[in-house]
């Protein structure tokens, strides 16, 4: 699958990885669980990739570093990145779930190729304000949102273009 990628920076520094730790730990100890070894090698992988990961992807990452943990611990360990806001789930068009990392990323959407399933991130201030106006409207303190545009890629049409003639 076709991956493009638009971001702030090229990779995360070492001091926003120690951060993004201490807003886990700080989630992990409200929750009642510890950290682990495991659970840093997990988080530090995921942050280490520009990717939209699917669980499979991650443990097959993760599993490169530390070859004893399993896709239990993977799957858990994104979950409770995930609630902790360290990671966000995005939904394209194949219905595998996906993540990327949101610690210190600038609010961004998504265009999904429904052949291909490549993407494109795109950052759009207008839509930002747009949550912000239909919350006021409807009396909600937004905190989030999801924007995806569907459609196909140039490539795709392209390729409809061929088979056509």
């Amino acid at each position: 699958m076709l991956q493009k990628r638009i971001d702030d920076q090229a990779s995360i520094s070492r001091e926003q990885v120690r951060e993004a730790q201490e807003l886990f730990y700080k989630h992990l100890k409200r929750v009642g669980l510890k950290h682990t070894d495991q659970r840093d090698t997990i988080l530090r992988t995921f942050l280490e990739t520009r990717d939209h990961l699917s669980t499979d992807e991650l443990h097959r990452l993760v599993k490169k570093k530390d070859p004893k943990i399993g896709f239990t611990t993977v799957y858990r360990t994104l979950k409770l990145l995930s609630d902790c806001g360290l990671a966000s789930e995005v939904a394209f068009h194949d219905g595998v779930a996906r993540f990327e990392h949101q610690y210190n990323r600038r609010s961004h959407h998504h265009m999904v190729c429904t052949e291909c399933g490549g993407s494109v991130e795109f950052f759009s201030p207008e839509v930002g304000k747009l949550e912000q106006e239909i919350g006021r409207k409807h009396h909600y303190l937004t905190t989030r949102h999801t924007f995806q545009i569907y459609g196909l890629c140039e490539e795709c049409r392209k390729k409809q273009a061929r088979r056509i003639v």
